[in-house]
């Protein structure tokens, strides 16, 4: 295992990164040298199990720091800004921001007897699976945190062009996070940052199984996807390790399926 960011005081920030996509990412991304911040928000009847993935990532000999925090508020957010900048001295960096939140609603349009979806439920699904990315972005540039080559990555899915029942505010959310990527793509791009979406296949996550029909989708998946398997959390890790290195530092402004072609059919 080359462990190219070694000794480089470089940090990857992960907002939402306590399972799944996130975690992946800390853990894959600690193998190879960077200190990890995760920002999650968990009960804490979960979190014995969550401290146990968190020591793997200990185990990597790197620094982590953890907020069990509501990260989309900002008051939380400048707390975790303030700690950073104490943390880091003169020297630490933030070579990699993950924005992987899931906090959406998911609820149909129509029902005869299930609750649908109001204006409050696309406003606060968008604004905690997409502003927020703009709002971590522009505070930790602001902080002067980012590396002079950094590199912001957010996750959407298929949903962002197809309509799936119960996903309207969900994929209302993921476009506009895409158009906020390619915003940040442009105007930041003078300060050395980069940023792109990872466009995930049907990822058996916690996220994809409070999806009403979640099943129908993956069996869907299996028979789509090339390989007929799931995308996994490491096949999604393994490309946020790709575009974070410095051979990936013209990639930018990108939505890239993760997903072993299973968009093509």
């Amino acid at each position: 295992m080359v462990r190219e960011f070694e000794n480089k005081n470089f940090w990857v920030v992960i907002l939402g990164g306590s399972s799944g996509l996130g975690l992946a990412t800390a853990q894959k991304m600690a193998k190879h040298g960077c200190n990890i911040c995760i920002i999650h928000r968990d009960r804490k009847s979960v979190l014995p199990a969550i401290e146990k993935e968190f020591e793997y990532i200990k185990k990597e000999g790197v620094d982590l720091l953890t907020f069990n925090v509501d990260g989309l508020k900002e008051e939380e957010r400048n707390k975790v800004i303030l700690v950073l900048k104490e943390h880091f001295g003169d020297t630490g960096k933030v070579r990699i921001f993950v924005h992987s939140v899931a906090k959406g609603n998911l609820k149909p349009m129509v029902s005869k007897d299930k609750e649908t979806l109001k204006n409050d439920d696309f406003r606060l699904t968008i604004a905690a699976m997409a502003i927020s990315l703009y709002d971590w972005t522009k505070a930790v540039f602001d902080a002067k945190l980012f590396a002079s080559d950094a590199r912001i990555i957010s996750f959407t899915s298929e949903g962002n062009t197809k309509a799936w029942e119960n996903y309207a505010a969900v994929s209302a959310a993921k476009t506009a996070l895409e158009a906020i990527t390619r915003n940040i793509a442009l105007e930041f791009a003078v300060h050395g940052i980069k940023a792109n979406c990872i466009q995930a296949g049907v990822t058996d996550t916690a996220s994809l199984r409070a999806i009403p029909g979640s099943k129908k989708l993956k069996e869907h998946s299996l028979v789509r996807n090339p390989f007929k398997r799931l995308t996994t959390p490491q096949d999604i890790a393994n490309v946020v390790y790709l575009l974070s290195k410095d051979e990936a530092a013209w990639i930018n402004g990108t939505i890239i399926p993760v997903d072993g072609g299973e968009h093509i059919s």
